[in-house]
């Protein structure tokens, strides 16, 4: 008998929340993120689903080559950028283009004698203080860009990091667009969080990551109310039942106890597949379609789930852990974390069905 764990992957929600994007930045070109395994739904998988996007968003040199290797002729962009020469005659031959966000860089491309130029994205450190070159360095990194030899198109681009909070976007935009003013550059700033609620931060570029997986940027605003339909369905079956008695209790630690006679059902779905350890007791779960709990702490293989008030609830009835029906952002909620840690955290040993 095969496990019944299974992540179901709707393609056609990816092709869906593609056009949401569009809709809400028509003028822009769309930089697909697909990154960390496209989020846990699969790299390459994404990026057929995704084949009209202008351009993809990856980490590393290793995922932008197998996007070339797989047929894809959009523009490719590494996030992080290179992290040695050594890298750079790769980027030549795939032509792939990469983040600028240190001097390092710049002195690694100048000093690099590609026989081709590099389209580069020069990253502006607006405020979110991780990445790119502060304000008052970012003028003197654009001239030496301008200058090197290795390098072609420049693209200006900067990151928000309260674009899905109540602070929002305005002294970072301000900060770019001062410093972006008068140039003639193609411009990449709108993350998810921006596409859906800032306008004026559209740009030339978009770089839609959460929404184009169908889970919401936003505390205050489900996936329903921005019209994104869930990619992944996480799904399982219950494979054995237990029934407690008023003081007894269940799984590691004791930590759930019944205060009155409960059916339990046990969900072949565990920490080791990427549901989270630290989700409590009345985390949000579908048994038969009907929302129910789950029960004590989870085990590395299974988890618990309270079967009172659904009947005819048993051995072989279905489970849904988040997707369709059931928002993951409920489940990172609970859990105390974010929808896209739960996608990415999806264990490579739980099967992938494409429907």
């Amino acid at each position: 008998m095969t496990r019944p764990l299974q992540a179901q992957i709707d393609l056609s929600a990816l092709k869906h929340n593609l056009g949401v994007v569009r809709g809400h930045a028509p003028q822009s070109r769309t930089m697909a993120v697909i990154k960390a395994n496209s989020y846990g739904h699969g790299m390459l998988r994404v990026a057929h689903a995704l084949d009209t996007a202008d351009g993809y968003a990856v980490l590393n040199v290793e995922e932008a080559v197998a996007l070339r290797e797989a047929g894809f002729n959009q523009t490719i962009l590494l996030l992080e950028g290179f992290f040695s020469v050594d890298e750079l005659p790769t980027l030549a031959e795939y032509r792939l283009a990469s983040v600028i966000h240190c001097p390092e860089q710049i002195e690694m491309l100048e000093m690099s004698g590609l026989p081709v130029k590099l389209d580069v994205f020069l990253k502006l450190n607006s405020g979110m203080n991780r990445l790119g070159f502060r304000p008052e360095a970012f003028g003197a990194a654009l001239q030496r860009l301008q200058a090197a030899r290795a390098v072609g198109r420049i693209t200006l681009m900067t990151h928000f990091s309260c674009a899905d909070e109540a602070q929002g976007i305005a002294t970072q935009l301000a900060c770019f667009d001062t410093l972006a003013a008068g140039l003639d550059a193609p411009r990449s700033l709108a993350n998810s969080a921006a596409i859906l609620r800032y306008p004026q931060a559209h740009g030339d570029w978009v770089r839609p990551g959460i929404m184009l997986y169908g889970s919401s940027p936003f505390a205050d605003a489900s996936a329903a109310s921005l019209d994104l339909k869930p990619v992944m369905t996480l799904t399982s079956a219950i494979i054995g039942v237990q029934e407690l008695q008023v003081g007894e209790a269940v799984g590691y630690g004791a930590a759930f106890r019944a205060e009155q006679p409960a059916r339990v059902g046990i969900v072949a779905c565990g920490y080791a597949d990427g549901y989270p350890r630290h989700a409590p007791t009345g985390t949000p779960v579908l048994v038969n379609g009907q929302r129910s709990r789950i029960l004590g702490r989870v085990s590395m293989d299974m988890l618990c789930v309270d079967l009172s008030g659904i009947p005819g609830a048993g051995i072989g009835s279905p489970v849904t852990l988040w997707g369709k029906g059931l928002p993951v952002e409920e489940i990172a909620a609970a859990a105390g974390t974010i929808s896209y840690e739960l996608l990415c955290a999806l264990a490579a040993r739980v099967p992938v069905v494409e429907i």
